[in-house]
This record gives structure tokens, sequence and C-alpha cells, in this order.
């Protein structure tokens, strides 16, 4: 087996992992939804954010506009952090399956 794998070329050193989609929110997880970002350091990093049970209220201006201002959306820079993708959770609605009619900011 060692040797069929030095024939081919296959090495457990040189063989890579699949990467998975970055910046990209997914439904599932330990959480409701979940994301793969690159690490400041490299690596990737799993990262599960809202809450299952609880609607997103991304149609409702009123909502939207007091979420980010009590989460201080303005001030969310660091993609590793669940507080980054709650808050840019509209620009996503259509890939993860929410109806909405609104896919800016909060």
């Amino acid at each position: 087996r060692v040797l069929f794998r030095s024939l081919l070329g296959l090495n457990e050193k040189t063989a890579k992992k699949k990467q998975p989609p970055l910046n990209k929110p997914h439904r599932g997880g330990s959480k409701k939804f979940y994301v793969y970002v690159r690490k400041p350091g490299g690596g990737i990093k799993k990262v599960s954010f809202g809450q299952a049970g609880m609607s997103a209220k991304i149609n409702n201006p009123k909502a939207r506009k007091a979420f980010a201002k009590r989460h201080k959306c303005a001030q969310k820079t660091d993609k590793t952090k669940a507080s980054y993708w709650s808050c840019r959770l509209p620009r996503y609605a259509n890939l993860l399956g929410l109806k909405s009619n609104f896919s800016g900011y909060w």
C-alpha cells in the first residue's frame, strides 16, 4: 500500500484538504447559522451565530434600526466574531433562505 502511494505520488504530507467556502454563511451547525473565515494568523475558523427558534426581523425597518444601534453594528469589523456576521445577516438573506425585500446593512 505504501509502495503504491509512493508510485502515484500520493503522500499524506502533500495531500491537501478540501477548502470550505470562506465568508459565505450557511444554515445549521451548533447555532442557527455558521460561516468559515480565515484567521489573521492563518488557518480557518468556523464561526457560529444566531439563536435557533428566533427570527431575524430584517423586513421591519424599526427593528433593523434598533438592532443596529443596540449591537453597535457600525463598529463591527472583525470577521472572526459572531457579532460581525449577525450585523450583516440581511446582506446574505437570499443565500440563507430568508424572505427579504431588503439586502443592505441593518
